[in-house]
């Protein structure tokens, strides 16, 4: 009787000096906490629809919100000038976008449907770098009104097609986000035009300085007329094709410095919208 007595005594020590030696060695360590949830990323910055819900226009930013300015470039090639780029034309510019890299200058890409399906490499690597950001130009680069500059012209019926058409060559290329942005071919609209395009959710960006630069071959005339032209939110139009704009490359070399000097920021047309619509 004594012995169970001191076996269930040591017993009890034993467990008591167990459980010292587990309190010795501090609380247990709290689970770890669940990973943040990703933020999803923020849509694009538009503008409201115009009178009668027809697509807003955009042409620049505010005036009174700094020295900014974006440089934008056209990335024209019709749909029926396949032959003449099999001929040897070329419709791109790797020199120009080389040169916005190199210079660190933010700029938004308009591109033609049928520019992504020529040159989907580079369309691909304009569209994934962070400099950049890519706009619809339309597929074909026909006009979306009649009388305009000489371009074919897309049927009513078919101007929200042709757009779509674009967004989809873009992403067949392998464009990861264009921008809900359209330009119309030669800047040509009516209301007719805003009205069939209502549907596709885009801002038509327009500008306020034209660079000048297509067919020109004296790069310093297109730049003065760029620095003569920009103020404080403007939208600078130039064009990202060899063969029709030939000098741009340059003339962006005289713009850049002399815009920053000064005291330009140069921005996307995003950036501007979102100060014109209060995001920014």
């Amino acid at each position: 009787m004594i012995t169970l007595s001191r076996r269930v005594i040591a017993a009890c020590a034993l467990a008591a000096a167990l459980t010292a030696c587990g309190s010795s060695a501090g609380p247990a360590a709290p689970p770890p906490a669940p990973a943040p949830s990703p933020t999803a990323p923020s849509a694009p910055p538009t503008l409201a629809a115009g009178p009668a819900g027809l697509t807003p226009v955009f042409e620049h930013g505010p005036r009174d919100a700094g020295k900014t300015v974006a440089l934008t470039f056209d990335a024209d090639m019709t749909a029926d000038q396949g032959p003449r780029a099999a001929a040897g034309e070329r419709f791109d510019h790797p020199r120009l976008i080389g040169t916005l890299r190199k210079l660190k200058v933010p700029a938004t890409v308009f591109m033609t449907g049928r520019w992504a399906e020529e040159y989907p490499d580079q369309a691909r690597s304009i569209g994934r770098d962070p400099l950049f950001e890519v706009a619809n130009h339309s597929y074909s680069h026909y006009a979306f009104t009649g009388d305009c500059y000489g371009l074919p012209t897309v049927p009513e019926e078919r101007m929200r097609a042709d757009v779509e058409r674009a967004y989809q060559a873009f992403r067949t290329a392998g464009v990861p986000a264009p921008m809900p942005y359209f330009r119309f071919p030669g800047g040509c609209h009516d209301r007719r035009a805003l009205k069939a395009l209502t549907p596709a959710g885009v801002t038509a960006v327009q500008w306020d300085v034209v660079g000048g630069d297509a067919f020109a071959t004296d790069p310093d005339a297109v730049a003065r007329q760029v620095l003569d032209g920009v103020r404080p939110g403007s939208v600078v139009v130039l064009h990202c094709t060899r063969s029709a704009a030939p000098t741009t490359e340059e003339a962006v070399r005289k713009v850049v410095p002399e815009l920053r000097r000064q005291g330009y920021r140069f921005v996307k047309v995003s950036e501007l919208i979102g100060a014109a619509n209060g995001r920014g």
